[in-house]
């Protein structure tokens, strides 16, 4: 019997080839765009980066090209409630989100791959560059795309078990030219398209803009306002113009003289205050990560070796990875880093294999 998967389709050339590899290989198909929330108003043309009125017709177009049905999904109300309020209130909290792991928790993996079923699909498939792997014991393993320059498995680091038996990644065996390559042999539009951009959801890309405008309606107070720019000692420097227009390890723009370099260290949000200091204090060779996520189901039972991502883009730096209650671990690292940022995803891997990751926890000012 013929096996029915559901693709999550953007336009892209990614998703598009993702659509034809399963075609390819036999399965019904049936693609899905979702329609996420975007601001309006003056400046804001209503539609999110990631399905704007021209990717809703080129993954039609690329649909009919295959011969496969083609839906467009409004996902506006649960995205905005998951992804948008959540972006905001992170910020206010004084942490640097990333919405794309919580897109993946809870829209593509969660709510799509949820009505992907309902459609009595047997999977759901996407256009992330990562792989899955069924192990002799039955269990699955999230692996690195073959393409590392590509690599999505640290968004994807959000996944267990349940999920990893359903979705597929047809594009994680390729590199990113034999994609584009495949597009064009096919014939579809898209095969020089650009790739998709993070913070779909901006109008124009700025989310200091974007705060600025929308805490106020989301969380009944301003987050971004001028404050005080601080020592650990409690020395001012000067002042600040809003907390979350700055990142940890940020040097450039703070606007105060010094006869050392200063970096920020930290977002007092109690105190509205930014924290600066010398690279010696930037630099840490522990984090705490909340929220963790064991992609085999069950955390290790005793400290583990591994390779840590402190970021997408980060390169991986070995660590001894601790497991600790309520869904909590200690990372050591062999060497201080300087850019641990809390709200970030701290993902482990070993070798290919990713085996989950947690939320950078904010430390305690202490």
């Amino acid at each position: 019997m013929t096996k029915r998967v559901v693709v999550a389709m953007s336009g892209g050339v990614d998703s598009s080839v993702a659509a034809a590899l399963m075609v390819e290989a036999g399965y019904e198909v049936i693609g899905i765009m979702m329609r996420l929330w975007a601001e309006d108003g003056e400046g804001a043309h209503g539609y999110n980066r990631c399905c704007t009125p021209d990717q809703m017709t080129d993954a039609g177009r690329v649909a009919r090209k295959l011969g496969i049905p083609f839906y467009v999904l409004d996902t506006q109300a649960v995205f905005k409630r998951q992804i948008v309020q959540f972006f905001v209130e992170q910020y206010a909290r004084g942490v640097t989100p990333n919405p794309c792991l919580e897109c993946n928790r809870h829209i593509r993996f969660e709510w799509l791959l949820n009505h992907a079923l309902s459609l009595d699909a047997d999977y759901l498939a996407t256009g992330h560059y990562a792989r899955v792997r069924q192990v002799s014991d039955g269990t699955f393993q999230l692996l690195k795309g073959v393409d590392e320059s590509k690599d999505q498995s640290y968004v994807l680091s959000v996944l267990g078990q349940a999920q990893l038996s359903r979705v597929l990644f047809p594009v994680g065996e390729l590199h990113k030219t034999r994609v584009r390559q495949i597009a064009a042999e096919l014939g579809l539009d898209v095969a020089s398209k650009g790739d998709s951009q993070d913070l779909c959801f901006l109008a124009d890309g700025d989310y200091r803009r974007f705060l600025r405008e929308h805490s106020p309606t989301m969380l009944g107070v301003q987050i971004s306002h001028e404050g005080e720019i601080r020592t650990r000692d409690g020395r001012v420097l000067g002042k600040h113009t809003g907390l979350p227009n700055y990142t940890i390890g940020q040097r450039k723009g703070l606007g105060i003289a010094s006869t050392e370099p200063l970096y920020v260290i930290e977002l007092d949000t109690a105190n509205n205050a930014l924290i600066v200091g010398t690279k010696d204090e930037l630099g840490k060779t522990q984090l705490t990560a909340a929220r963790v996520n064991w992609i085999s189901g069950v955390p290790p039972d005793s400290p583990i070796q591994a390779e840590v991502k402190i970021r997408y883009k980060a390169q991986p730096v070995p660590a001894v990875i601790t497991p600790l209650p309520d869904q909590r671990a200690q990372v050591d690292f062999v060497v201080p880093l300087r850019d641990i940022t809390p709200g970030q995803g701290a993902v482990f891997y070993q070798g290919e294999v990713c085996l989950g990751g947690g939320i950078i926890e904010k430390p305690s000012s202490a």
